[in-house]
């Protein structure tokens, strides 16, 4: 399996209720390894800039207002297979519908307090981890 990187990031629900070191070790114990880590807090403005693929969707405001009301923690992940691995690990964006042992089942408290968010692509990935990671930021040998 191909070796690649992608994003996550631990939202402000997740930093929250202190569970950073929890979700960080899921990743490492199944084999992904972080090439880059950083906490910050989010402008509403910058918010909108992430989410902006949803800017016509019903739920942008929401999501824009949420991943901007605390600090986050943005996540470069590498190993082989890391999107779909990740994405497995976080578990469905409903926690209620989170297969038990995911992320999602285990910490989000509902779909907009959903704990984590995952690339669900390669050019997604890579467009994702260029908003909070200069090239200087990553640690990583696989294609940025």
């Amino acid at each position: 399996m191909e070796n690649e990187i992608t994003l996550s990031i631990i939202k402000p629900d997740g930093v929250e209720n202190n569970h950073i070191g929890n979700i960080v070790e899921r990743f490492e114990n199944a084999g992904l390894r972080i090439a880059g880590m950083k906490m910050l807090h989010l402008s509403r403005e910058m918010g909108e800039q992430f989410y902006a693929v949803h800017k016509d969707k019903p739920f942008f405001g929401e999501l824009a207002d949420y991943i901007s009301s605390g600090p986050i923690v943005a996540i470069a992940l590498e190993g082989p297979g890391a999107i779909a691995k990740n994405r497995e690990l976080m578990g469905a964006t409903n926690p209620k519908e989170a297969a038990p042992g995911t992320i999602r089942a285990d910490f989000a408290e509902s779909i907009g307090k959903n704990t984590v968010h995952g690339s669900d692509a390669p050019e997604t990935a890579k467009t994702e981890i260029a908003f909070f990671f200069g090239k200087e930021d990553l640690f990583t040998k696989a294609q940025v």
